[in-house]
């Protein structure tokens, strides 16, 4: 028997949270949200999740505003 953990990003790649914020946002509203520069300039998956995967406080903000969007 398998038990749903309680946090609700187990088992969502860093890369799969980007692409879908992206896709539901688009890169401009993604950079109003959290403003950093690879987000507003010359944006691209592979150098947010390079600066994301240096960045502890910006990949917080990220997962923080992706739990907001998928909670119903």
């Amino acid at each position: 028997m398998q038990q749903d953990s309680p946090d609700p990003l187990h088992g969502i790649t860093l890369e799969r949270i980007v692409t879908e914020l992206v896709a539901h946002l688009g890169w401009e509203d993604l950079g109003q949200h959290i403003r950093i520069n690879c987000f507003n300039s010359n944006p691209s998956i592979q150098s947010s999740l390079k600066f994301l995967r240096k960045t502890p406080w910006a990949r917080k903000q990220v997962e923080d505003l992706y739990v907001r969007m998928i909670k119903p």
